[in-house]
């Protein structure tokens, strides 16, 4: 095989992995009913000077379902944690207790429930419409190359277009799987 196709098909590949990997990520981050320390994964704190992820300052625990600890590794890094958690936006209301802070997680309603299944929906959208793009860029790519029969550029077309076909089938797998975390009480 051409050494320009064979990176085409290679560099696509990455293209669309990265679409999954992006789409793995976001969906960490929109809760399900039950605590995980992955909820404050976006919370930044200032920590001498500079904006810090929360999980380089302090431990975050989750005792049960309902609630998150963070203990702070020094103590007075209370008020900028939970400044941090208030400017994350996140809907959680943390407590001071002097040693940790504790989040209480409130159980999601169903209007909740549903507005987290779209915004699940609007990321897999996204994600398929990044695979989607690779996959125009591949069969750009491959139309412009030289040195290359027409069976081999469509045999390379037909490769892509299995290999999109792929990708899309794990996305509404990973959204099929989140919207059932989601709904489910």
């Amino acid at each position: 095989m051409n050494e320009d196709i064979q990176f085409i098909l290679d560099s696509t590949k990455e293209s669309m992995d990265n679409a999954i990997k992006h789409l793995e990520k976001q969906f960490v981050n929109i809760r399900a009913g039950k605590a995980t320390p992955a909820m404050l994964g976006s919370v930044m704190v200032e920590y001498y000077g500079s904006q810090t992820p929360l999980s380089q300052v302090a431990n975050v625990n989750t005792p049960d379902g309902r609630t998150i600890t963070v203990q702070p590794w020094e103590k007075g890094m209370l008020q900028e944690i939970e400044k941090g958690i208030m400017y994350a936006n996140l809907g959680f209301n943390p407590m001071n207790n002097g040693e940790t802070i504790i989040i209480n997680v409130p159980p999601l309603t169903e209007e909740r429930r549903r507005d987290l299944a779209k915004q699940a929906k609007a990321e897999a959208e996204d994600a398929k419409v990044s695979i989607r793009a690779a996959r125009k860029d591949a069969n750009n790519d491959i139309k412009k190359t030289e040195d290359v029969s027409e069976d081999v550029k469509s045999n390379t077309e037909i490769d892509v277009q299995q290999m999109t076909d792929t990708f899309v089938k794990k996305v509404d797998e990973l959204f099929d799987k989140k919207e059932k975390e989601i709904m489910t009480v």
